[in-house]
């Protein structure tokens, strides 16, 4: 069976994205047994838990499912470098009453070891951001078992991940909530809209493609399904579900937010994510080029945020969230699958009515 037909097969063609932070096995269980495909973030897994991470899902459904990890930099920084990413947080910490943190030991998991252990794990899917790997990476996972999406926000992504092997593309669009997955050019000429993505990587690539990116209900899954994608991926949709992780005070964000409430930032992560804008956001907004790269900046703001949410201040935490996340609205995930599949359905037959497609 191919990675298309695996895609034909479900019977909900939607993908949970793999939120780190908002999402764990819970979700991924849910969706996929409702119908449609989980993915865990398991960019903060050691690897030596990955394989009993992996089972644990196994074990509780037989549907397809996802894993996701998060391409970082091994990247060393100087001290004085730290010193003075730190010094730049200092207010910040100051105001939530904490001084700021002493240098990390390390800033991200091991991405070879993980890579390693994914691949002896061997999940249904694995999917990878922020970067592209090997051919051999590639067929290594491929002998193991599992099927290879790479996630693009440009046409040259997305035919550089066709050249390595993968199986299918998730177009991710300038829409989409959290860390856009850019890695051949900067974010300006990386932030193309998920319709005009996915039409132009459809016209170069001969795989399945994912759509990502503002998808959050029926009528964006039918809209991006008219448009070719086999499938859609849908993040900020899944936000405010009985599974995610969010606290009150993500949550009460999102209710409280305005129509247009979001904005790229790299002040929090040291690399451009979408989110509800806030102070944070606003105030380091001149300086945000000059913040380490990530994953160095989101390990320096890490304890900043913690600390924010522990104390119900939004302004400084990462509020990640798509541009049409007013749209979210609560539930368990098995039952929005389906009734965003329901939705989806009557969109069709509506665009049948519409523009007079004969009857099957």
């Amino acid at each position: 069976m191919s990675f298309r037909e695996m895609l034909d097969g479900l019977a909900i063609p939607i993908l949970q994205a793999p939120m780190a932070g908002a999402t764990l096995d819970a979700m991924t269980i849910a969706v996929s047994r409702a119908g449609a495909m989980g993915n865990l973030p398991a960019t903060g897994v050691a690897p030596e838990d990955m394989a009993a991470t992996v089972d644990a899902i196994r074990a509780q459904t037989d549907a397809p499912f996802g894993v996701n990890l998060l391409m970082a930099p091994p990247l060393r920084p100087e001290p004085a470098e730290l010193d003075v990413a730190l010094a730049r947080l200092t207010a910040w910490y100051a105001e939530l009453g904490l001084d700021v943190p002493d240098h990390p030991n390390r800033f991200s998991q091991d991405f070879n070891a993980q890579l390693t252990a994914l691949t002896r794990a061997a999940p249904p899917v694995a999917s990878f951001a922020f970067s592209i790997l090997t051919k051999g990476q590639v067929d290594a996972l491929h002998a193991a078992g599992s099927y290879v999406l790479g996630t693009a926000n440009t046409v040259a992504e997305a035919i550089a991940w066709t050249e390595v092997g993968a199986d299918g593309i998730c177009a991710q669009g300038f829409e989409a909530g959290g860390h856009h997955a850019y890695f051949l050019d900067g974010i300006e000429a990386s932030s193309v809209g998920t319709l005009p993505l996915v039409a132009t990587v459809l016209q170069a690539v001969d795989l399945p493609v994912v759509a990502a990116g503002g998808i959050m209900d029926g009528r964006g899954v039918a809209a991006a399904l008219a448009l070719g994608a086999s499938a859609v991926q849908m993040g900020s949709a899944f936000l405010l579900a009985d599974e995610a992780i969010i606290g009150p005070t993500w949550r009460q964000a999102i209710a409280d937010a305005p129509s247009d409430a979001t904005r790229l930032t790299r002040a929090f992560s040291g690399r451009y994510a979408r989110g509800i804008e806030n102070r944070f956001m606003r105030e380091m907004r001149g300086q945000q080029e000059d913040v380490p790269a990530y994953p160095v900046q989101n390990r320096l703001t890490q304890s900043m945020r913690a600390a924010a949410n522990k104390a119900g201040d939004p302004e400084l935490m990462s509020l990640w969230a798509g541009q049409a996340v007013k749209l979210a609205k609560p539930g368990s995930a098995g039952e929005m699958v389906k009734a965003w599949w329901t939705e989806a359905q009557v969109t069709a037959q509506a665009l049948a009515k519409r523009t007079g497609a004969p009857a099957p």
